[in-house]
């Protein structure tokens, strides 16, 4: 556990009301969005938005959905009907519980779709990352569907290469850049590059998730945990998991996302941050508090939640996460990766080809 910080200074839940709910202007943007609404944005579920936040902003959200281990379905409602601590303490009790979480169908998509086209606007849906589910792929084949059965609607499906509450922090941005007016290609344009702008880094508090869902072997989660080994994990350019290092203890995994913060944050106090967990509220604070310490970082918006079952489920209670605005993630490749890119960029005409209407061809 981090060291302990005096609860006067920050409590996430009461005394510091602006870390537990949404940015103030949020909902100033929601309005603006839709004063002049030209196109509908839609979204999931697994962007672990904060209360309210999606609701403000007024976009759709595709709820994935989890079985237990007694086979029963549950709808991932953004913790609307469930409380993330009994969820998360459940699974620390009873860690035999297993859970597995589904893709959202090609059906359900264009269900979604097809209600959306019927006001006419055109379609702007950003899903998690291929690198962690097949769902973007499925949307992509609904929106194929969907310019079958209506000619001319304009659809844009957009993998937001990155998972969790840097998902929330696009689509604010998003939204902003709506009410600002930009047209629904302008805004899959900009988002397309935006992306890569985000950055995540979390830390579990064990392995046995990881394990337990194939990710790792058993044995290396077994020594693991016996050397009090912390993994620090990201995210990549497809917004696949990354290991990024290895910590003895927890402080250390915890002061190492603190370091990364300080070495790619893009000290712009008007976009907010995020902290997300897996009931992990303690350590939550202590990054929150670690922030505001730094300079031109005293008054910057944490956004606080919780992370979704569907992500939940695959990292174990304990994990904390923070994400923020920073330096261009793609900067970081080297020499041969970016020629690489530069090549596969000119074959596909720039961003995700095959997302944009009536196009085809390869995934930048």
């Amino acid at each position: 556990m981090a060291e302990e910080i005096d609860q006067k200074t920050i409590s996430a839940q009461e005394e510091a009301p602006q870390s537990s709910q949404a940015p103030a202007d949020v909902a100033g943007v929601g309005r603006r969005y839709h004063q002049r609404r030209n196109v509908t944005i839609i979204v999931d579920s697994t962007s672990d938005y904060a209360p309210g936040v999606a609701e403000q902003l007024g976009v759709e959200v595709i709820p994935f959905t989890y079985v237990d281990s007694n086979g029963v379905e549950h709808v991932d409602d953004m913790w609307k009907t469930q409380d993330p601590h009994e969820f998360y303490e459940n699974m620390r009790k009873h860690p035999e519980t297993h859970y597995t979480t589904s893709a959202v169908t090609p059906g359900r998509y264009l269900e979604v779709f097809e209600k959306a086209a019927e006001e006419g606007l055109p379609i702007i849906y950003m899903g998690l990352s291929e690198g962690l589910s097949s769902s973007i792929n499925a949307a992509r084949q609904a929106a194929d569907m969907l310019r079958e059965k209506r000619p001319g609607t304009e659809i844009y499906v957009l993998d937001n290469r990155c998972d969790s509450a840097a998902g929330e922090l696009l689509a604010i941005e998003v939204v902003r850049q709506a009410s600002n007016g930009l047209t629904a290609r302008e805004l899959y344009d900009w988002a397309s590059d935006a992306r890569y702008f985000i950055h995540g880094y979390f830390t579990l508090d064990s392995f046995d998730a990881l394990a337990a869902g194939g990710r790792i072997p058993p044995a290396a989660a077994n020594v693991g945990g016996k050397l009090d080994i912390k993994p620090e994990l990201s995210y990549d350019l497809n917004g696949a998991l990354t290991l990024r290092g290895m910590c003895r203890g927890r402080k250390k995994a915890l002061r190492a996302i603190i370091q990364d913060f300080r070495d790619n944050y893009a000290h712009e106090p008007s976009l907010p941050l995020a902290i997300v967990s897996t009931d992990a509220e303690k350590d939550a604070d202590w990054l929150e508090h670690e922030i505001r310490k730094e300079k031109g970082c005293e008054d910057v918006t944490v956004i606080r939640s919780s992370v979704s079952p569907i992500l939940g489920t695959h990292v174990g209670p304990g994990m904390v996460a923070l994400v923020f605005w920073g330096t261009d993630r793609r900067e970081k490749l080297s020499l041969t990766d970016r020629i690489a890119k530069r090549v596969r960029g000119r074959a596909s005409s720039g961003g995700d080809a095959q997302d944009a209407p009536g196009t085809t061809g390869a995934q930048s």
